[in-house]
């Protein structure tokens, strides 16, 4: 049951965490946001805009609590929303001391921990013991940066607890932002991380040249490989096309703002990988993820489902193999 006069609690600093919150100042619920950096915290007070991502962006500050404690941020807080990048979101984990087990947490990371190899929400109920009932996910299509420039879109919030997803929905929702619930966190979850990965590779088809006819094929066996991917993972009735699977995906894999598919497109035009992390100036999930879905689905052993794609990113990216020798081996394997 949701409290009387619930706060929100952001963890994270980025271009996605700043879109949240200009989603969310504009209701009334309070907002206790967390900047591990003091310098950009204080910035982001006097300037009343985040000093380093969607810089263009005003923000209702006079409405916000903003502290470089996060466990300040977590004990205030009713609901957190994770923002962090899955890389990093371990290390911030380990520096709460505050009880999770009686917070509501959503999940926006759109990433595998790479620590355990488990989704956000996964990793929080093997280590922190927070309850599946309490967990939940905000996803796409949405791009941060058509956020700050309120262009309608659309969000997808699932959790186990329908009465936490229609809360944050409500909170999320704006003149120009449409949410939609979901009870799919499972699904939801792991489309949000795999189209990371096939943004990816479309950047690097279109890195080595390969044009609008080549990219369409690619989509539509990337779609079919996430159905068979999380239908492995976890067996529910789902529809694929829906907008948190396939609509996250197209968004991701054909938009200028995808840092996934300019990192990919990076790789593809003969970038390094530490070169193109070095130019991006961003995280990409999609190549922590590559990893990550890799390595889930060969310890299936026996059981793996057909991944090519992202069989093909994980050795360009993690084996060095030539992306266009690759590329060419990958083509024979769609349809």
């Amino acid at each position: 049951m949701i409290k009387n006069n619930p706060s929100i609690g952001i963890i994270g600093s980025g271009s996605w965490a700043t879109a949240l919150v200009k989603l969310l100042s504009e209701n009334k619920t309070p907002i206790y946001w967390y900047f591990r950096s003091e310098e950009t915290a204080r910035s982001l007070i006097e300037e009343q805009h985040n000093p380093r991502y969607l810089t263009d962006v005003s923000l209702k500050v006079d409405k916000m609590n903003i502290s470089n404690d996060i466990n300040e941020v977590v004990r205030n807080a009713t609901y957190l929303i994770l923002v962090t990048p899955s890389a990093f979101l371990e290390s911030e984990l380990q520096r709460i001391e505050e009880d999770l087990n009686d917070k509501i947490i959503f999940s926006a990371v759109k990433g595998i921990i790479p620590e355990s190899f488990l989704l956000v929400g996964e990793h929080l109920m093997q280590h922190y013991k927070v309850p599946i009932a309490h967990f939940g996910v905000i996803t796409g299509p949405c791009h941060a940066e058509e956020v700050a420039l309120e262009r309608l879109s659309f969000l997808t919030i699932a959790s186990a607890t329908q009465e936490y997803a229609e809360y944050m929905a409500q909170q999320l929702k704006t003149k120009y932002i449409i949410t939609n619930v979901s009870e799919d966190v499972i699904g939801t979850e792991y489309a949000a991380v795999l189209k990371n990965i096939y943004a990816l590779a479309a950047g690097i088809a279109h890195g080595l040249g390969y044009g609008d006819n080549y990219q369409s094929v690619l989509m539509s066996n990337a779609i079919k490989e996430m159905k068979r991917f999380i239908k492995k993972r976890y067996k529910m009735k789902r529809n694929i096309n829906d907008s948190a699977y396939l609509g996250d995906l197209l968004v991701t894999g054909y938009s200028l703002f995808s840092r996934n598919r300019t990192f990919g497109n990076m790789i593809g035009k003969g970038y390094t990988v530490n070169s193109a992390k070095s130019e991006l100036n961003m995280i990409a999930e999609g190549y922590y993820a590559a990893k990550s879905a890799y390595t889930i689905n060969k310890e299936q052993s026996k059981n793996q489902v057909k991944t090519p794609i992202i069989n093909a990113v994980y050795k360009i990216l993690y084996e060095g193999k030539n992306p266009k020798k690759t590329f060419l081996k990958l083509s024979g394997k769609l349809k």
